[in-house]
């Protein structure tokens, strides 16, 4: 009992909070039984939710988790850090230019501005020349990211991973392809698409590119893909077919998102997703965090559901998530193989079928 309780408390010794990221990563994941006891219970609304009506969403505090070693994952600070670290090094910036951009990053000057202006500067002076630095800063930034990937990092691509399998979709805001490589370590081919080929994007809309994962800002394996402000994605914002098809999920499924924060504010997503959705009052979305700072919780909760979204904690620790999301996982797809309807819901059904399904289910 006493080696027990030893363990008990080392366990919550080391998930005192260090940085952002710095307990999921750095923490040994188990499941000891006092753990298990202190876990989320998981939110009905969401629990009985199947795989195909999910959409969901990857945003930084995933890639963070899942390798923590590469600053670039963190934040959009660190990765134009990074980005400008490698141009650095690579001797293409002078002096003087360098540090501009890095008087920017300290006064956080706005970062879309200043990552277009240094992408520019890497980039030929016309477009009409594939050659650009910009795509070796990129390769140096994500190097080798596969062997950077930790564990319990992992254990949330499999999750996902079993999520996409049954039917989900993925779309996120980063420019890694974490989860695609995790999916080929396991034998599974995952697509990674982005905003520049619209007859793609639209198929993954239509649910027929079920294992692609949509990089709304792009990835970094095809840098003529990344995009950082909606100007850079004009063909897709005009093609009336793809936009109904995109925006009929937001309004048809619910978006799950992880390790986002305030993904809903990011201007790409808000001009794919939420600038024409009309019927806001029937949207149910849901988004996972950690409990934190009690205030600052009420407050992104209260903002976050009067724009549809649920906002849900996981726990009290980053490190809590795997097992809370694995559980969650586990219990989605259960329902979706056994293809139990809740009272009420019609499986497969029409837009109105959904409303009354959501209806039920809050």
């Amino acid at each position: 009992m006493h080696a027990l309780s030893q363990c008990v408390k080392s366990m919550y010794v080391s998930l005192q909070p260090l940085t952002t990221y710095s307990v999921l990563l750095t923490t040994p994941f188990s499941l000891s039984p006092a753990f298990l006891l202190a876990s989320r219970k998981l939110l009905p609304s969401l629990k009985t939710k199947k795989p195909r009506e999910l959409v969901l969403v990857i945003g930084t505090g995933i890639s963070a988790a899942v390798a923590p070693q590469v600053p670039a994952l963190k934040s959009w600070k660190g990765l134009i850090q990074a980005l400008l670290d490698a141009a650095i090094d690579f001797d293409l910036l002078e002096d003087e230019e360098s540090k501009r951009f890095q008087k920017c990053l300290h006064e956080d000057k706005n970062l879309v501005h200043v990552a277009h202006d240094l992408i520019q500067k890497l980039s030929p002076r016309t477009s009409n020349v594939r050659s650009t630095f910009f795509k070796d800063c990129l390769y140096e930034v994500f190097d080798d990211l596969e062997s950077k990937m930790e564990d319990s990092g992992k254990q949330l691509l499999q999750s996902v991973l079993h999520l996409m399998e049954n039917g989900a979709l993925v779309l996120t805001t980063n420019f890694d392809n974490l989860l695609e490589l995790y999916a080929a370590h396991q034998g599974k081919h995952l697509e990674s698409l982005d905003l520049t080929d619209e007859k793609k994007v639209l198929e993954w809309a239509q649910e027929k590119r079920k294992l692609s994962v949509l990089h709304i800002h792009g990835v970094y394996t095809n840098p003529s893909g990344i995009v950082l402000h909606p100007a850079g994605y004009q063909n897709v914002l005009r093609n009336t077919e793809v936009m109904r098809e995109i925006q009929k999920l937001y309004e048809n499924k619910s978006f799950l998102f992880l390790g986002c924060g305030w993904t809903v504010d990011d201007t790409t997503f808000q001009a794919l997703f939420l600038e024409a959705v009309k019927h806001k009052s029937d949207l149910e979305h849901f988004m996972l965090v950690r409990r934190g700072d009690v205030d600052e919780f009420k407050k992104l909760r209260e903002n976050m559901l009067d724009k549809g979204i649920k906002v849900i904690s996981y726990g009290d620790e980053y490190a809590d998530l795997p097992e809370y999301f694995e559980r969650l996982t586990s219990e989605i797809a259960m329902r979706g193989r056994t293809g139990v309807p809740k009272e009420g819901q019609q499986l497969n059904g029409s837009a109105a079928a959904h409303t009354e399904i959501k209806g039920c289910s809050t």
